[in-house]
């Protein structure tokens, strides 16, 4: 059922992303007077073509990796007499800018609307209390203590755990000084701490914000009783039965399962003895650990869970928005998350985030099948960030790929004249080869996940 979910996510993903991309293009192009000859989504064998009053062929082909817009231009084949004023290389130069800029606006344009729908639909945010801090860490050296609830990180309020984690990305690989207002426990009392990094998870494989602060969220109590087993994982090979209940693992003792989760981090692929209570009767269970993760989040896996876990009211917080200020927000969400992306280039260009972080077609798949399993609201929020992804790849300046081009179309506008065929080839050369390694670094890292 997983794989199923997995293809489904992932061609309703590229499908969907794929189609508003180059509907941008499109669309923008019939405006300034350009034929387009074809509208492509997917690369290769036709599955189905069709065309429209004005001689458009629309094509959904077999490889649903991408799409294309062929236009009418002189220097891709001869171009009818008749038809000149409507090749894409006759047009200004602001209006070709125009065109191949508003593939890459379509795509943020429609992470607007979905963080919109997802504002408006609202969430149940889990409220971001500090369950514990750990000694000699960089949140216990700026002061913080258990209890207190994070309301903001660097002046942006955080409703829940997911907007402290994003601000949080942002300063990874930094040094310099974070600030975080606090709400002191059972009071309404707030204050400020300030938490000094330096070189802070720079160059991690896979960071951990909160983790490498020292922070433990709050969590309720739960009695480590297995109420899941992964029927192929290590604690089911062992021996291990739906009901027992977990008393040790190797010497440490085990009273709530979080204690769980913090001993398994720490014993990737060992071979452990689980002392377990079944039916009032002690039981000693030998287990050869899995591995999940990589690098610093690499940890021991077991293959056991206690299933769904009942929250306090008062930890809980609804988020919802009316249309307008949803739209507001949606506004808000996508700029940030724009940023955060081209910032997340740049540190992994200078080093200060490791490219291991890349993730490509098989992580795409993977996240977009758990996703669409997981609801629609989860499902929309993948397809907001894969959007802006998307749109800030085909800004990047490199020949090739829409940011390419415009960095050419520019250089025109300032020169008044095109650049040379022959530096736009070499151009072209160098793009390709960029996007042929950075596709092939991508691959490499989610071969290294699985």
């Amino acid at each position: 059922m997983s794989a199923l979910y997995m293809i489904f996510g992932t061609l309703i993903a590229l499908g969907v992303l794929v189609t508003i991309h180059e509907f941008g293009h499109f669309w923008v192009a019939r405006r300034c007077g350009v034929k387009v000859l074809r509208f492509s989504v997917g690369f290769g064998s036709p599955l189905l073509r069709w065309h429209d009053r004005q001689g458009t062929e629309f094509v959904v082909a077999a490889i649903p990796l991408g799409g294309y817009v062929k236009m009418l231009d002189e220097r891709e084949g001869d171009v009818p007499a008749d038809q000149l004023e409507q090749s894409f290389n006759r047009k200004p130069v602001q209006q070709r800018i125009a065109i191949v800029a508003a593939g890459p606006i379509a795509n943020f344009l429609l992470a607007i609307l979905f963080f919109w729908l997802l504002a408006m639909l609202g969430s149940q945010q889990i409220k971001p209390v500090i369950g514990s801090v750990q000694p000699d860490s960089l949140a216990a050296a700026a002061g913080l203590l258990p209890g207190q609830e994070i309301l903001a990180v660097d002046g942006e309020l955080t409703q829940g755990w997911g907007a402290v984690n994003l601000q949080l990305v942002r300063r990874l690989g930094e040094s310099g000084t974070l600030e975080l207002l606090l709400q002191e426990p059972g009071s309404t009392a707030q204050s400020t701490r300030q938490v000094i990094l330096r070189d802070w998870q720079k160059g991690a494989d896979e960071p951990d914000p909160l983790r490498s602060l020292g922070i433990q969220p709050w969590r309720p109590n739960i009695a480590p009783i297995l109420k899941e087993i992964d029927p192929d994982g290590p604690a089911h090979a062992a021996g291990v039965r739906l009901g027992d209940r977990l008393l040790a693992i190797g010497e440490q003792r085990i009273e709530d399962w979080q204690q769980v989760l913090d001993v398994l981090r720490e014993l990737p692929a060992k071979q452990v003895t689980l002392v377990v209570e079944r039916a009032g009767e002690r039981l000693e269970l030998s287990a050869n650990l899995g591995v999940r993760g990589e690098g610093d989040s690499r940890g021991g896996y077991l293959g056991v869970g206690v299933g769904s876990v009942e929250w306090p009211a008062e930890m809980l917080r609804e988020v919802r928005y009316g249309p307008l200020d949803g739209a507001v927000e949606g506004l808000r969400r996508t700029w940030h998350m724009t940023l955060l992306t081209f910032d997340s280039v740049r540190k992994m260009l200078v080093g200060e985030l490791s490219v291991k972080n890349l993730s490509g077609p098989i992580t795409i798949a993977k996240v977009a099948g758990a996703s669409a399993q997981s609801g629609v609201g989860d499902f929309l929020y993948f397809l907001s960030l894969l959007s802006i992804s998307l749109g800030v790849l085909n800004l990047l300046p490199i020949p090739v790929l829409d940011g390419g081009h415009l960095l050419f179309y520019l250089v025109e506008w300032v020169r008044g004249r095109p650049l040379s065929e022959r530096v736009q080839g070499w151009g072209m050369q160098i793009g390709i080869s960029l996007v042929l390694g950075v596709m092939l670094l991508a691959l490499i890292n989610d071969l290294g996940r699985l």
